[in-house]
């Protein structure tokens, strides 16, 4: 499958901290040239660490469950360690969906052995936004496109 026919499924740090949406929204927009993203609102500025304040958490695990299901891969950033984030892995991993992800090493926090030791997960370690792009890039060519 290839370019805007793949769905890609975004998951980041909602309720865990949002020092890293900057980030997110970075990589969103870069991965925007491999698919539709179907989660660009974890990219948001405008959502904040109480998440979607407008929609219950019912709804909220609905909606996300369905994207999930809807994607054919998940890349996830998983510097800030979010139950959130490794509850949508975990449920990706069930689903046999191709999942990257990128983590920044040096923030004083390892890596979840759960998520390092997977062997159904590629981990991609950055610095730099345009080493996290060299890594999806490498990615998705990998899965093929």
């Amino acid at each position: 499958m290839k370019g805007d026919k793949r769905k890609i499924y975004f998951s980041g740090a909602i309720r865990a901290g949002r020092n890293d949406v900057q980030i997110y929204h970075n990589l969103i927009l870069y991965l925007k040239g491999f698919g539709k993203v179907l989660t660009e609102f974890v990219g948001d500025e405008a959502t904040r660490e109480e998440g979607e304040v407008r929609l219950k958490d019912s709804e909220i695990h609905k909606r996300d469950m369905e994207l999930l299901k809807e994607a054919d891969i998940v890349v996830a950033e998983v510097t800030t360690p979010s139950l959130g984030v490794g509850y949508e892995i975990g449920v990706a991993v069930e689903n046999k969906k191709p999942i990257l992800c990128l983590y920044r090493p040096g923030n004083g926090k390892l890596l979840s052995a759960m998520i390092s030791g997977s062997p159904s997960i590629v981990v991609g370690h950055y610095d730099t936004i345009e080493d996290a792009k060299d890594i999806i890039k490498k990615f998705f060519k990998k899965v093929g496109g």
